[in-house]
């Protein structure tokens, strides 16, 4: 009998949860999305039992085949988005890692009262807006412009948006625009069931019925009514935020942190802007999707069954060596933002042991170098 083979999203680092061989993707946590799919089917099934039957009979049977068809492409929205990678980064192989440590090591003595901890963040230039990459402790890499570690997954995203609770996954790069359509088709879907319900009851009252009595003949349809109309004004809001978002080609965490707003009079701009509305929708909405860059259905090798436990055991260290204190640092008189410990023995101490830790071998590319 052949061996087992294992597959890398049953030895994937971050928090994800996999189904189907690693083929459907989700968030660590994921009660929230069952009660968003909860509410879609449940109010769409009481709108087709009690009010399409009622409203196709007396006008047209156009109006359930239309929300039919628009109850489908929420749901598959939904879906496409909550199954999906974001744009996961992979984290850095123990070589890649200590190839960015020995490249951003300062030459000093850690006792040294001058002593300066390595930078941790790196400026580059995009449309002559100074733009900084953030060190991941956790990832062993520089992040690329607009990526983000999310807390709750454990991983960096590219294009991170914001984690969505609701949806039960990330949403950035490779999911946005599947979010986006979902979003305003469920919009969509509420002003329909809303529609249809209150249709429904008004029709029955002009047959000299007390509005109670038409309730009692028609339950389903208050009750979708109710639960639409409580919904539908913070989905309108969402998609009307979303669309903001993408006609200036914005991310809901550049929005929040300010990223492109003026500070102290200095002009600021968005640089990942295509220059218009229209342009920006067309480039957010309607470009090529990239392709995943974890391969999760992929085959483990012992080589990086190796690198996954060395990096399991660097992250400790990278932890405990590495606080949140914040120092400026000029370097070639760029000033640079960097993080440094409880004291600069641990600092140094730790840099030097990853560093020592490395075997002879050739220089190695790493992941921020091919992504950028």
């Amino acid at each position: 009998m052949a061996p087992r083979v294992s597959r890398k999203w049953e030895v994937f680092q971050g928090r994800n949860k996999f189904c189907c061989d690693g083929r459907i993707m989700m968030a660590p946590h994921t009660g929230v999305f069952y009660v968003t799919l909860g509410l879609i089917v449940g109010t769409s099934t009481l709108c087709f039992v009690f009010d399409c039957p009622f409203l196709a009979t007396n006008y047209t049977p156009a109006i359930p085949a239309f929300g039919g068809l628009l109850f489908i492409f929420v749901v598959s929205a939904l879906l496409r988005t909550s199954f999906s990678d974001p744009g996961i980064i992979p984290r850095a192989t123990r070589d890649e890692a200590l190839d960015i440590e020995r490249s951003i090591e300062v030459p000093n003595n850690a006792n040294s009262p001058t002593y300066r901890p390595p930078p941790r963040t790196k400026e580059i230039q995009i449309k002559g807006q100074t733009v900084k990459l953030k060190y991941c402790f956790t990832c062993k890499i520089f992040r690329p412009p607009r990526a983000s570690h999310c807390s709750v997954c454990d991983n960096c995203v590219e294009r991170f948006d914001h984690h969505c609770p609701w949806v039960g996954n990330c949403v950035g790069k490779r999911n946005y625009r599947y979010f986006y359509l979902f979003i305003v088709s469920l919009a969509c879907l509420c002003v329909f069931i809303f529609s249809c319900s209150i249709t429904h009851l008004v029709l029955l009252t002009r047959d000299k019925k007390q509005f109670l009595d038409a309730i009692k003949e028609s339950p389903g349809s208050i009750i979708s009514a109710v639960i639409c109309f409580f919904s539908v004004w913070s989905v309108l809001g969402l998609a009307g935020f979303h669309t903001y978002l993408t006609s200036t080609n914005q991310t809901t965490n550049e929005d929040i942190k300010g990223s492109f707003s003026k500070r102290r009079g200095q002009e600021s701009f968005n640089p990942y802007s295509q220059g218009n509305y229209c342009t920006n929708c067309v480039f957010v909405l309607c470009g090529p999707v990239p392709p995943s860059l974890i391969d999760r259905r992929g085959e483990v090798s012992p080589e990086y069954s190796a690198s996954i436990a060395h990096n399991a055991d660097d992250v400790i260290i990278a932890n405990r060596s590495y606080g949140t204190v914040r120092i400026s640092q000029p370097t070639n008189g760029i000033s640079q933002s960097a993080s440094m410990g409880s004291g600069p023995s641990e600092i140094g101490g730790s840099t030097h042991n990853l560093v020592q830790q490395s075997m002879t071998s050739p220089s190695i590319h790493s992941i921020n170098e091919i992504l950028l």
